[in-house]
């Protein structure tokens, strides 16, 4: 694959730069990665695991579409109970489920770390696409990344703030959240 060249890294989801647990969410994993994750995943629970998309992703955070700015409030002088971010995180991930969820009970959509979506990124893609479930499946340099990790500031953790990198990005602050078709 392209990307052999690069300099193998020292850390990976098991080992970073801070304390990690089980509790914690697994971080350093490329787009790349959590396709071959949810292949095994699937492979073993005959199930139809996936990345949610970036339209579910949004819908979910904002409690079932509501126009919510970050997941769970519109206050921003309530995040630091909803979301782990530059303000409150000291410098690293928390095990999940620690601050309150949103609406639909969904635990760590603001914050915490980026996690990957489905789609290809595109700045203005969704001043075009389908208004109904949306999904950019046309190849670009970029994958989708929701949430914002816990080395930014509120303006990013919003339930409407895109993010992007490459598919065999990893870092402290990018991890992934499973979703089930049903």
């Amino acid at each position: 694959v392209g990307y052999k060249w690069r300099k193998k890294m020292d850390f990976s989801w098991k080992k970073v730069d801070f304390p990690q647990t089980d509790r914690h969410p697994a971080v350093c994993i490329s787009y790349n990665d959590t396709q071959e994750f949810i292949k095994w995943l699937n492979k073993k629970f005959d199930g139809k695991y996936r990345l949610l998309t970036e339209a579910e992703w949004e819908y979910a955070a904002r409690s079932g579409g509501k126009a919510e700015k970050w997941a769970g409030t519109n206050n921003e002088s309530e995040l630091s109970d909803y979301a782990w971010y530059d303000k409150n995180s000291g410098g690293k991930t928390h095990p999940v489920g620690q601050k309150k969820p949103n609406g639909l009970g969904i635990y760590d959509m603001s914050g915490n770390v980026w996690e990957w979506v489905e789609d290809w990124y595109e700045v203005d893609y969704y001043d075009r696409s389908p208004k109904i479930n949306p999904l950019n499946t046309s190849p670009s340099h970029a994958k989708s990344m929701r949430s914002g990790p816990w080395s930014v500031s509120s303006q990013v953790v919003r339930t409407f703030y895109r993010g992007s990198d490459i598919p065999y990005s990893i870092c402290d602050g990018l991890g992934f959240r499973v979703a089930k078709s049903l």
